[in-house]
Order: structure tokens, then C-alpha cells, then sequence
């Protein structure tokens, strides 16, 4: 496979934090690109639906570790309204 050159504008903050991991993994800014870019493309993409029941799952659980776990139905606008005023 022949390297192939280009150019890319990064911006300033995140060249800098990458060229201080590449220094920490004592490798070149270049085989850190190479590699996140390679883990990206080999790493399929996740569902959407995937993606909204972690979240949904991850939310569940943290509102469990709360005492009021009864569902409260669905509100309607002035509800909605109301219990954010007391908050």
C-alpha cells in the first residue's frame, strides 16, 4: 500500500493534546492519527436504536438509585410547567 500525503486543519487545542498523548505513548502524532482513523473504520457503527437504549438504559438506572421510582404519567404542559417551578 502506497502513503498517500494530505493536509488537515486541526484545530489548535486538539493538535496540541494529541501531540502530548503521542509523546506519552512514545509514538509519532502521525501513528496516532493513523491508528484512531484505522480503530474508526474497523469498528462498526452503532445503531441508533442501539445508541437511545444505552442512554435509556443508563438514565433508568440512574433514576432508580432515587427513592420515587412510581411512574408519574404523562403531564401536560401547565403540569410540566408546575413541578418545574418547584424545582
Amino acid at each position: 500500500m502506497l502513503p498517500v500525503k494530505t493536509t488537515i486543519d486541526f484545530p489548535e487545542e486538539i493538535l496540541h493534546r494529541a501531540k502530548i498523548v503521542a509523546a506519552q505513548r512514545k509514538t509519532t502524532f502521525k501513528e496516532l492519527v493513523i491508528s484512531g482513523l484505522a480503530h474508526t473504520l474497523d469498528t462498526p457503527p452503532k445503531h441508533e436504536d442501539t445508541r437511545r437504549r444505552e442512554r435509556a438504559a443508563r438514565l433508568i438506572a440512574a433514576l432508580s438509585k432515587g427513592r420515587n421510582t412510581d411512574s408519574i404519567g404523562l403531564l401536560n404542559r401547565e403540569e410540566l410547567h408546575d413541578r418545574h417551578q418547584l424545582f
